[in-house]
């Protein structure tokens, strides 16, 4: 059978590596690591192998993915062939997979035991080369092209630590047992059924607790059937399996294959080990690991035990200080509580896991110094900050608001917003309350804004950063994918009510995330949004929201329309008095569309690709809102699976700013005029909402 077609069996578990000390092999129908010291594996990414003979699959470095296998690939299949076997493409039906059976020890070391980065699994696939995998939420397994494809053939018992929505997993510390996917066919909270006098009742096992646990996986070929298992280090092996899962693995997995464990970090410090492993083929079970062979877990140290030590020597020492000390302590104390004083309500005790203690903030940037500012708007400013605990980089945002009336509405759907998670989208991880002010706090994009490769140059072109139009095409279509599911794939619908260039961010690899939530407005699918103050952004504004005020959808599609515009011709949406809609269907108009792309890109552009997505966006930014696509629509536009329909010249010759006039606003009182205007951008934080 061709390499391409044999199938990974991934058991996604959270979990962390474990040291070799010792292997024995039979036949390689088994083998047994009471640790890993002097393993001959095959190892990638982040992990290694440590003196003590741990695996070690990720090393505290954020974002980062480590792969170790078993260096010998294994045969699975024997014996005439189960009823549901593949069938070659000569149309005999292929051997079944034989009984198998795996255990290991892992442990997750993470520098909080309330938070960890994602998990770990161990893995039966036709390669070792795992190098197209993402990290994050993707466990270094698969990434967004083929997650959930029938061609992957694979199966996965995850032990995660992570709860993504997007997978639709059932909790931050769950085992689930995945098909093709990381999404989870069954899963369960992670712990194991104990046997008391003939009764069986569940105890829950922490997966982030720094303590090491065993896994058992088996599979029975003849009931076809898996079993995960789990306990505490040191248990015997639990009666009744924590899940179990019919499915025949003949029509999943192919010879040979490779056995071995993957992981993968996201923005925090966790660090993933495996300290034994154990497999048994042919219907043998796996051998025992020897629990007193197998290396130690590091441990966090504890910086309270040395403050402890430190009392009981100065304590003795100094009992006439203490008075002068707790005077100043004192003092401090007061200043230090006005210093970080927080506006609290009662109402946003139900908020608390998103709400961040502005003492972290202040120190995660310096005090909100200059050197720590990103940028700064009509809204607000923008500080880099590392929290202090975990390590983790975020983007900190100032919003002033005048009055306290609808803030609670405003914290609830900001809350709400927290919990979307989505490739193309900036997570928005909590916020703050202080004094007149209200903090956001986002996940930190180290390569900016786009409007800085766009327009942060203008005037000196040597200096100026761009982008190529293959990375300019993947932005407009990363942008869409996350306009598409805030519309319509989320519980709710979103509207962003403020898509522009500098607030589509850049992540470390140059994909676009559209960021800055704090003008979404919700509502539920079926629902019509209600009539509110304007809000957005001078030259994004559909006609209709200037005119109503209400936000829709179709707001955001014309202004997602303006916005492709931009990326393509490299043009601000108002120069010198003139729209740039405008300006690109003169080249319509004058069949040159082509001689509107980006000057600097210097022809080096596909034309077909170009005119689409200049068709595209003049599409968008249609006066007429009836006549605007839906983001889906737009997907389907840009990925060549639906045709644009025919757009004459005659239905593309209207003009925006005749059109405003003629509904009686003249649309430069109205972009302009100094009563709505702050920085450019029309604001209302408080009522507004």
């Amino acid at each position: 059978m061709p390499c391409h077609h044999l199938l990974p069996v991934i058991l996604s578990v959270g979990l962390v590596l474990l040291p070799a000390a010792s292997a024995a092999t039979d036949d390689g129908d088994q083998f047994v690591y009471n640790g890993f010291a002097g393993a001959n594996l095959t190892l990638d990414g982040s992990a290694t192998v440590t003196p003590s003979g741990l695996v070690e699959l990720t090393n505290g470095t954020t974002h980062e993915k480590g792969h170790a296998f078993h260096p010998t690939p294994l045969r699975l299949r024997g014996g005439p062939p189960s009823q549901g076997s593949p069938s070659s493409p000569n149309g005999t039906t292929t051997a079944a997979v034989r009984s198998f059976s795996v255990a290991f020890v892992f442990g997750i070391v993470s520098s909080y035991l309330d938070f960890s980065t994602h998990g770990l699994a161990f893995v039966v696939a036709p390669t070792t080369d795992l190098s197209t995998a993402l990290t994050d939420q993707y466990l270094g397994l698969t990434n967004t092209q083929d997650d959930g494809n029938a061609s992957n053939h694979m199966l996965t018992v995850e032990l995660d630590t992570v709860q993504n929505i997007e997978f639709h997993d059932i909790s931050a510390n769950h085992v689930g047992i995945d098909v093709n996917s990381l999404s989870s066919v069954q899963s369960h909270d992670a712990g194991y059924y104990s046997d008391n006098n003939g009764s069986s009742s569940f105890q829950n096992l922490s997966l982030i607790s720094r303590d090491a646990m065993q896994v058992w996986v088996d599979y029975d070929g003849d009931a076809t059937r898996i079993d995960v298992t789990m306990a505490p280090l040191g248990m015997a092996k639990p009666v009744n399996p924590l899940l179990s899962h019919v499915q025949n693995l003949s029509a999943v997995l192919a010879e040979p294959s490779y056995v071995g464990f993957s992981s993968a970090t996201g923005p925090g410090n966790s660090r993933h080990y495996v300290l034994g492993w154990s497999l048994g083929t042919n219907g043998r079970p796996a051998p025992a690991i020897d629990v007193a062979r197998l290396p130690k877990l590091p441990q966090v140290s504890s910086s309270s035990n040395a403050r402890s030590k430190l009392l009981v020597i100065v304590l003795p020492l100094a009992s006439a200080a203490v008075v002068l000390a707790a005077g100043v302590a004192l003092v401090l104390l007061v200043r230090r509580r006005l210093r970080y004083t927080e506006l609290r309500e009662d109402w946003e005790s139900e908020f608390g896991p998103h709400r961040f203690a502005y003492k972290d903030l202040f120190h995660a940037t310096r005090g909100f110094r200059d050197t720590h500012l990103l940028g700064a708007g009509g809204f607000g400013m923008v500080f880099r900050g590392v929290l202090r605990e975990s390590g983790v980089e975020v983007a900190v945002k100032k919003v002033s608001h005048g009055s306290r009336q609808g803030m609670k509405e405003f914290v609830a759907e900001i809350v709400s917003i927290g919990r979307i998670r989505h490739r193309n989208l900036v997570r928005l991880l909590g916020y703050c309350r202080r004094k007149d002010e209200l903090i956001l706090v986002y996940d930190y994009m180290p390569n900016g804004s786009l409007d800085r490769y766009l327009h942060g140059g203008e005037g000196d072109d040597d200096d100026a950063p761009t982008l190529d139009w293959d990375r300019r095409f993947r932005v407009i279509r990363g942008v869409a994918a996350g306009l598409h599911y805030l519309h319509e794939r989320w519980e709710k619908v979103v509207v962003h009510r403020d898509i522009k260039t500098s607030n589509v961010l850049l992540d470390g690899e140059m994909n676009a995330r559209l960021g800055d939530f704090g003008l979404a407005k919700l509502y539920e699918h079926g629902d019509h949004p209600q009539t509110t103050r304007v809000v957005g952004t001078t030259g994004y504004l559909a006609p209709e929201l200037v005119r109503t005020g209400r936000a829709t959808p179709l707001t955001d599609v014309f202004a997602f329309g303006t916005f492709v515009l931009e990326v393509t011709c490299g043009r601000r949406p108002m120069d010198d008095q003139t729209l740039l809609v405008d300006w690109v269907l003169q080249h319509w108009h004058g069949e040159t569309l082509v001689e509107a792309v980006d000057p600097r890109l210097r022809g080096e552009f596909s034309s077909d690709e170009a005119c689409l997505a200049l068709k595209v966006g003049l599409l968008c930014s249609h006066p007429s809102a009836d006549a605007r696509p839906s983001m889906q629509q737009v997907l389907q536009y840009l990925d060549g699976e639906l045709p644009l329909p025919e757009m004459t010249r005659a239905e593309l010759r209207f003009d925006m700013l005749a059109l405003v006039q003629r509904k009686g606003l003249h649309v430069m009182s109205c972009a302009c005029s100094s009563t709505v205007m702050s920085a450019g951008t029309i604001s209302d934080l408080s009522g507004g909402r």
